[in-house]
């Protein structure tokens, strides 16, 4: 692979990080600040495209699910085809469909075509994500330019997912479409950008072939996996269809393992989750997006239903954390170096349930000062900490031909962490929906979402600090099949 690193004697660190470097971690960065802004920024704009597309509250949800079950779905099979077709290529293809997507999305003026719009987005961030993050670990050598670089990629997507409500609170003001077009043009220039900067990535060659049972069962049982949890909450959790559709994804995973046992060329190594870290990983992946997408929604529905406060003020209360995060990019990887990500990941998960604990104290006249600022900082700051570290953990120590099915392992995590755990949430408020809907009634059906919220963080919580108790002491770095030759002194112990 042609790399921007590629030398013959060891770099200084003001070679390493030339201007083309930058520009290519920045057209990656786009892409996933892109894909993050995309799942926030329609929340605040549903009411508006409801009034003027005449849709109803069901048909309304698809609007966000569709984008969700089209990212959640494919992504697996996202990341295996970076791996086989050339990174570079899956990501620039998937850029171009998504821009014209969210051209798309701003044109249209029906409720099914907007839909199948935010489906065929979801489907492309499915690709994009997976290939922009391996394009980040096979560029950057494991150690300390991959850890800043991994910090800078995954702020600016903590970053957008914040942002987003700013930007959809400023643009709905004007009209909704603009939040569908706004992604557009950004990434039509990063397109055009990463032709030019992005590195060259050969095929992988000997794989044995096309896992195509493989790529039909993996992804149908994430797209019906999704479905059925997006679809709960109405249909109802003990109903026949969610039961049945539950066991149907149950089925279609066994036989997806047994595929994959079986084939010479797996979408999914199953060899990959025997080792500790990796697993810590992707369950702490799930937990973490999970409580934090819990929240977020439950903290929007109390600041607008109970408060009364618009979506502009709404997305502000927000600011902190978002802000918080962005400061922090070019940080965190040097704290990753100096403590591991181990430590980190334990931190940041304590910060965020107390920070969810704290939110506890809600009432219907909350002090801004006292409760809401300090959980803002501390979900933030935990944020911060633990997204980045966990994105470290899952690509350390990975064999440059599979870090595309690990960043789509990852990025399924987060995906169906935050399908499950807010579908979840919600059915806890419904069951709880009073009968006469006065604030404080309303208020009290929240509390029970923001427990369950509270109890996923501490889960995530003890799975990382079962990784502290099981470490083993430092060793060095060894950099997996890269073509960058660094000097004994850049080599720095890696934590678990």
């Amino acid at each position: 692979m042609t790399s921007p690193l590629t030398t013959s004697t060891a770099p200084s660190p003001a070679v390493r990080w030339t201007p083309r470097l930058w520009g290519t971690l920045l057209v990656l960065c786009a892409a996933m600040f892109l894909d993050a802004l995309d799942v926030s920024m329609v929340g605040v704009a549903l009411p508006s495209i409801g009034s003027d597309l005449h849709l109803s509250t069901s048909t309304l949800q698809w609007v966000v699910s569709g984008y969700i079950l089209g990212y959640g779905g494919l992504l697996l099979l996202g990341g295996r085809t970076a791996d086989l077709l050339g990174r570079r290529q899956v990501f620039l293809v998937a850029l171009a469909v998504f821009a014209l997507a969210s051209l798309l999305g701003g044109l249209v003026d029906s409720g099914p075509l907007l839909i199948a719009s935010r489906f065929i987005k979801g489907l492309s961030a499915a690709f994009t994500a997976p290939a922009g993050l391996s394009i980040i670990t096979t560029t950057f050598p494991e150690g300390p330019l991959r850890n800043r670089a991994l910090s800078i990629y995954t702020t600016c997507a903590a970053t957008g997912y914040s942002l987003g409500l700013v930007f959809s609170g400023l643009l709905t003001e004007a009209s909704w479409r603009f939040t569908m077009l706004l992604p557009a043009p950004v990434a039509l220039i990063a397109l055009f950008v990463g032709m030019k900067l992005l590195p060259r990535s050969e095929r992988e060659r000997g794989h044995g072939g096309y896992d195509v049972p493989g790529a039909v069962l993996g992804t149908a049982s994430m797209l019906l996996l999704v479905f059925t949890v997006v679809q709960a909450p109405e249909a109802g959790w003990a109903s026949a269809r969610t039961i049945l559709s539950f066991v149907a994804v149950a089925v279609m995973l066994i036989v997806f393992v047994l595929v994959e046992r079986r084939s010479p060329s797996p979408l999914v190594r199953l060899g990959v989750l025997r080792a500790g870290s990796q697993v810590r990983a992707q369950l702490g992946a799930l937990t973490f997006v999970g409580s934090y997408t819990g929240f977020q929604f439950l903290v929007t529905l109390y600041m607008q239903q109970v408060l009364g406060w618009s979506a502009m003020h709404t997305a502000l209360a927000f600011l902190p954390a978002g802000a918080l995060v962005a400061l922090s990019a070019t940080k965190v990887g040097t704290v990753i170096d100096r403590f591991g990500t181990g430590r980190l990941i334990v931190l940041g998960f304590a910060m965020m349930t107390a920070g969810y604990a704290l939110f506890l104290r809600i009432d219907l006249d909350p002090v801004y000062a006292s409760v809401i600022l300090p959980t803002m900082l501390l979900v933030g700051a935990g944020f911060a900490l633990s997204y980045p570290s966990l994105n470290v953990q899952a690509t350390n120590g990975v064999d440059e031909h599979e870090q595309g099915m690990v960043s789509g392992l990852l990025n399924t995590s987060v995906q169906v962490g935050g399908a499950i755990f807010l579908a979840v949430v919600t059915a806890v408020v419904t069951a709880h929906a009073p009968e006469k809907a006065t604030p404080q009634a309303v208020l009290d059906s929240y509390r029970p979402g923001l427990v369950v919220v509270t109890i996923v963080a501490v889960v995530g919580l003890l799975l990382s600090l079962s990784g502290l108790r099981r470490s083993r002491p430092a060793h060095s770095v060894v950099v997996a099949r890269s073509t960058v030759k660094e000097a004994d002194a850049d080599r720095v112990p890696v934590r678990d």
